[in-house]
């Protein structure tokens, strides 16, 4: 692997698997286990620009199950690009501790941070994308079907920083790929072009519609996130009307097969972007999905830490 996780373009395909093996490893140790070894007496620090409760708790527990230990740093710590340059404070924390990790809006933070550290930086979201979230959803398709070739996913919502990285995820694995979203809400193009690319290797079909119904037709999981990102909320009632028709509900469920999985990356906002009775239905996998942030994440520190 590269020295840091900045995009899952920084992922080849094989290494994805080993992450994702390792990650099963590491969850079926922990349950006779309850503290593991692979980033001793090292110490990560969490940059976050954005609030958090998924990505702060599981990085923390799993420095700890793996002995190590996590310093938080909230938006008012530290204000980078204001207060000090984000090249300043890469230099600085690489003096300090072992692990970069960085939650901001611009994704050229954490990318300056990446080329300015002498450390692993993880980017634990940007603007642009979500990797660590990916590598929980790759972990629970995987647990789900045994195999991710072949399977069949549908996004339904905005085309954001998660549907981007699921994208370049799914064309690496070959996994068919939907995204249904309102016209001038599509994902970049450049995400895109380049998961398409990526598919065309190994067989996948990445495509974008504007029709939920004909994207959730036989979909073995059908996965949404919010309408409205942290640093959207001024358009949040504009989305919610021209998001509508694109709602997780029995309805569009129901064009799904028969045994598909719920996915959704929350927090969600019930009612809005996913109905209550799919998001906390007999097929939801949200809380397996949830849990597999702690395990995908101490994977990849064991691996990045652990040279």
């Amino acid at each position: 692997m590269k020295k840091d996780l900045v995009s899952i373009n920084d992922l080849s395909r094989d290494e994805i698997i080993g992450l994702l093996g390792k990650a099963g490893e590491l969850k079926a140790e922990l349950k006779t286990k309850p503290r593991l070894s692979g980033a001793d007496g090292k110490m990560a620090v969490l940059v976050f620009e954005k609030p958090s409760l998924r990505t702060r708790v599981t990085f923390e527990v799993a420095m700890r199950n793996l002995s190590g230990s996590a310093l938080y740093l909230g938006p008012s710590d530290i204000g980078m690009g204001k207060r000090e340059t984000v090249a300043d404070v890469a230099k600085n924390l690489s003096r300090w501790v072992d692990c970069i990790i960085a939650r901001v809006f611009a994704h050229s933070t954490v990318e300056g941070l990446a080329a300015e550290a002498s450390v692993p930086v993880i980017n634990a979201l940007s603007d642009d994308e979500h990797p660590c979230q990916i590598l929980a959803d790759l972990l629970t398709i995987l647990d789900c079907r045994g195999k991710l070739e072949g399977a069949v996913v549908t996004w339904t919502g905005d085309g954001n920083n998660v549907c981007n990285s699921l994208m370049l995820a799914c064309g690496l694995c070959g996994i068919n790929l939907r995204v249904a979203t309102p016209r001038g809400f599509e994902p970049p193009q450049r995400y895109l072009s380049r998961a398409q690319e990526y598919a065309r290797k190994t067989g996948a079909e990445i495509r974008l519609t504007y029709d939920p119904a004909e994207a959730a037709r036989d979909a073995d999981f059908i996965y949404t996130d919010v309408w409205a990102s942290m640093g959207q909320e001024n358009e949040a009632e504009q989305r919610r009307k021209i998001f509508r028709p694109y709602q997780l509900n029995k309805e569009l469920l129901s064009r799904c097969r028969k045994d598909c999985k719920v996915l959704h990356c929350l927090p969600a906002h019930r009612d809005e972007e996913i109905t209550a009775d799919v998001l906390d239905g007999p097929q939801s996998i949200v809380l397996d999905q949830a849990e597999n942030r702690l395990h995908a994440q101490r994977a990849l520190l064991a691996v990045l830490m652990g040279r």
